[in-house]
């Protein structure tokens, strides 16, 4: 098949949409539309991400008007959103209100289709959905833990969601430890998004490490509630997140009580099992590293016990398979692609 599938990129100014764009850019099967920003429309997008200028070329931002009547005449297949939470849903409910049933499919990397209980999703980001009768049109999930495509669109887990349920979900399924979880993560200044904050400023990150938010997180509810609609156990999530001085990626650090019985190799031999056909996550025998993985959809997962207790590790990079990479998987199947289709190259490794 030569044709190429029309995508569009909705809130593209962030770190997260400049990687949508260079994955995009690399696909040998999607071809830009549309990029959309209300703030920067009709700027050149190299000019916000000059990374991009070789394969960009004069490409410039349109409104999001632009862009929804480009689906309402059927020119896109697919819409990546990287619109902030609390925004993304009723931007997305207006595109979809003026196209057709057969209308782009749409995946969302905000918060605002992570949840299928909208009053849980309003409690925890203390305002009201922008479009709760969509809720049900939306599955969220990292991908390998959820087959097909129960809907029709689909929702990314946050960063550090997806490096949690990655050894979460296998753990609950195996049967082979309590249902509580004690994690530490620590996450590059990425994470934080674009807009420059006291604790992204570079002279505060710098050789540097702190928590924040410890044991009040957003992700550890988002987590509880993803983990009981993969696995039919809702585990109880004790997360704390650190800042890390260096721009991309997140390791996790995962602790909790042994069942009986359990030893090293059977909790290896368990996550290796969650994953047989899965190309972008390897369990090793050794803790992983950042750098092993930073700049590619990759995971890396190593566990170990010890008496009565265990520790599992994870790597991603956040950018890709904690957002863009696994929005891209998310679109390759809602469009009929190969799921790892764009998103083969390895990590640059030494950024």
């Amino acid at each position: 098949m030569t044709d190429k599938l029309p995508v569009a990129v909705l809130g593209g100014t962030g770190y997260v949409a400049g990687e949508m764009l260079r994955l995009i850019s690399g696909h040998p099967r999607f071809e830009l539309a549309a990029v959309a920003s209300s703030s920067l429309a009709g700027a050149a997008v190299a000019a916000t991400f000059p990374n991009l200028s070789g394969c960009l070329g004069t490409t410039r931002f349109v409104t999001p008007q632009t862009l929804t009547d480009e689906a309402r005449a059927g020119n896109l297949a697919g819409v990546f959103s990287a619109t902030p939470h609390g925004a993304a849903a009723a931007l997305i409910a207006g595109l979809l209100d003026e196209c057709d049933e057969d209308g782009p499919r749409i995946v969302d990397t905000s918060a605002d289709f992570r949840f299928a209980d909208v009053s849980r999703y309003q409690a925890i980001y203390g305002h009201g959905h922008g479009a709760p009768a969509l809720q049900k049109a939306f599955s969220c999930a990292v991908p390998e833990h959820l087959a097909g495509t129960p809907t029709r669109h689909a929702a990314q887990p946050g960063c550090f969601a997806t490096a949690m349920l990655l050894a979460l979900v296998p753990l609950l399924r195996s049967g082979l430890v309590e249902a509580e979880f004690f994690i530490a993560g620590v996450t590059g200044s990425t994470g934080s998004g674009r807009t420059p904050l006291a604790t992204t400023h570079h002279p505060e990150r710098h050789a540097n490490l702190f928590a924040y938010k410890p044991l009040a997180h957003r992700h550890a509810p988002e987590v509880e509630a993803l983990s009981a609609l993969a696995t039919g156990i809702e585990p109880q999530v004790n997360f704390v997140p650190h800042s890390g001085p260096f721009a991309r990626g997140i390791h996790v650090t995962i602790q909790g009580r042994t069942r009986t019985g359990t030893d090293s190799a059977g909790l290896a031999e368990a996550m290796a099992a969650a994953y047989p056909d899965s190309p972008f996550v390897e369990i090793v025998d050794a803790p992983p590293r950042i750098k092993d993985v930073a700049g590619s959809n990759r995971a890396r997962i190593h566990v170990q016990a010890n008496r009565d207790s265990y520790v599992a590790m994870v790597v991603i990079d956040n950018l890709v398979k904690g957002a863009a990479g696994g929005a891209m998987q998310w679109m390759n199947r809602l469009l009929d692609c190969d799921e790892a289709e764009g998103l083969r190259a390895p990590g640059p490794a030494w950024i």
